[in-house]
């Protein structure tokens, strides 16, 4: 016994020391996604912080907000003018704060590297670079105006940035490779030009004049010759791609040589143009920082920054359209999908179930920390008399965080699916196969009426096949229910419930607290509100119909 013993506690510590080895890193599985932490999938359940509150005095109540709103991680920003106060000179002392704290208060974090662009601009570049513009040069317009933008040419600008970047990486890799704290870096913050659709500074022109790079030309299929002979009317837009998406490649290569988190950019998409607008789409370096890597410019990212892993969008509408054409765009077999900012208003807790059933890996509101935001004050009373507020992260967050490991593995493995209540659809069905499950939202719902919805379509379902005829359901203000589609039914079978439980995962095994039956199954399960409730179910088949009557000759009694 006591050899088996020792057996098994060298085998626990080989285990957790190969653990503490493995980064974080992105799972790829048949074109699905998970973040792996400590060799586990993870899903991110994030909140971003203001951009200064990265700071002694803030934090504070950033990590109140973070907790109130159930979060695992949290996104926040290293300011390279704090960090390299002078050229040479590193100081990480905010970095260390911020690893010691998310540790203390039992979180992850992602580090937002604010370096030559936050929001398309300059705003935190150091001082000795923000005051020397001949080395370290700016982008300039077509009519010769200085930009606080610097310009992707500059070629010192890059060497500071890496330089800076790859000593930041370097330290945490000696700060936090052993605990991962640390899970993912965002290198820059929505890169692009604001107020140019490019940089027209002489090296910049004379890049743009010359042919396009023939690593990028073969990449892209595409005939070589000049930006404006390879990309006509969209060349200025395509070379500031390239330019700004090479640059931090660069930028990500040098950071990854020294520890090679998973690194991705976020991204000020392209928004639709008001239809009250003499143009057919926004304009670039306007509407929208020209050259990042919006809608339009996935392509030659993905050509130019091999180093980036992930195209990232933020999303502030609510035209939930748009949204899941997002999810669509950016959710890719070489891309997987994260949204690292989003807002909290407008009901954008509903989009957490589209990123979801998407298979994303991460979800992150913007300015957790702002006060009141994360939740409602205590005893405050419900935004509609009668009915609950309108679908909220926290909730979100509080629902999925206990099985979060859970969720990450069924995405990756491509067993999950979402339903998210929208205007005059209070009703939807998802496919399994030859099974089908029927979301329908709002209650009460009467037998034989269609479900009246939610006031402020907060509904939203997910369900997860964990076998043939076995699932995992929750969510919230829901009612599911399952059968077996027109080509099951074909075969002469229905299903019917063999076993319901409401339960738990606990260590990763589930547990039922009891057993649902009548009123709790006979109309779906249901999902009332704002309770933390998980359902699994277990169906068999069984006939549709008896042969020996169905099949007979129907008989009238006279």
């Amino acid at each position: 016994m006591r050899n088996f013993v020792s057996a098994v506690l060298v085998s626990a510590l080989g285990l957790f020391t190969l653990h503490a080895q493995e980064l974080p890193r992105l799972e790829k599985k048949n074109d699905r996604f998970s973040l792996v932490v400590d060799g586990k999938p993870f899903l991110m359940l994030g909140g971003q912080i203001h951009n200064s509150s990265s700071w002694p005095t803030a934090l504070p109540g950033a990590w109140r907000s973070l907790e109130a709103m159930h979060a695992n991680t949290v996104e926040a920003p290293v300011y390279w003018q704090l960090m390299e106060p002078q050229h040479g000179t590193f100081d990480f002392k905010n970095v260390d704060l911020l690893i010691t704290q998310a540790r203390e208060h039992h979180m992850h974090l992602v580090l937002l590297w604010f370096g030559s662009w936050k929001n398309g601009q300059n705003h935190y570049v150091p001082d000795w670079v923000k005051s020397d513009l001949k080395t370290y040069p700016r982008e300039i317009t077509a009519r010769g105006k200085v930009l606080d933008v610097m310009s992707p040419s500059g070629t010192a600008t890059l060497e500071a940035d890496k330089t800076a970047f790859a000593a930041l990486l370097r330290h945490v890799r000696e700060a936090d490779s052993a605990q991962h704290t640390v899970i993912m870096v965002q290198v820059e913050n929505e890169s692009g030009s604001v107020g140019s659709v490019r940089d027209f500074s002489a090296e910049a022109q004379k890049r743009f004049d010359a042919p396009v790079p023939t690593d990028l030309t073969a990449k892209l299929t595409l005939r070589n010759g000049t930006w404006s002979q390879v990309f006509g009317a969209d060349a200025d837009e395509s070379f500031e791609a390239y330019s700004t998406a090479h640059y931090i490649n660069e930028v990500a290569r040098a950071g990854k040589a020294e520890y090679a988190l998973p690194m991705y950019c976020n991204v000020w998409i392209a928004y639709p143009v008001h239809a009250l607008e003499n143009r057919d789409r926004p304009s670039a370096g306007q509407g929208y920082p020209s050259g990042g890597p919006q809608q339009a410019n996935i392509e030659i990212w993905k050509a130019a920054a091999p180093a980036i892993d992930a195209l990232a969008p933020d999303f502030y509408s609510d035209d939930s359209t748009l949204f899941r054409q997002l999810l669509s765009q950016y959710g890719r077999p070489d891309n997987p999908v994260f949204i690292p900012e989003t807002n909290f208003g407008s009901n954008f807790g509903r989009y957490f179930f589209y990123a979801l059933g998407s298979g994303a890996i991460g979800f992150s509101p913007f300015g957790v920390d702002t006060p009141g935001r994360a939740e409602p004050p205590a005893g405050a009373p419900p935004a509609i008399p009668g009915q609950r507020r309108p679908a909220s992260p926290a909730e979100n967050f509080a629902l999925l965080g206990p099985i979060q490991q859970q969720v990450a593995q069924w995405n990756l493995d491509g067993k999950l699916q979402t339903a998210v209540e929208e205007k005059g659809v209070a009703r939807q069905t998802l496919h399994f196969g030859d099974t089908d499950a029927i979301l329908s939202f709002g209650f009460p719902q009467g037998d034989g009426a269609f479900p009246p919805g939610t006031p402020d379509l907060q509904g939203r379902g997910l369900v997860a096949q964990l076998g043939p005829l076995e699932f995992f359901v929750t969510g919230f203000d829901v009612s599911v229910s399952f059968h077996l589609n027109e080509e099951a039914t074909s075969h002469n079978e229905q299903i019917e419930i063999l076993r319901a439980e409401e339960g738990q995962f606990v260590n990763g095994v589930w547990t039922p607290t009891r057993i649902l039956n009548g009123d709790e199954t006979d109309r779906g399960l249901n999902f009332h509100g704002g309770n933390q409730q998980y359902t699994g179910i277990l169906f068999h088949r069984i006939p549709l119909y008896d042969p020996a009557i169905h099949d007979a000759t129907p008989r009238l009694s006279r």
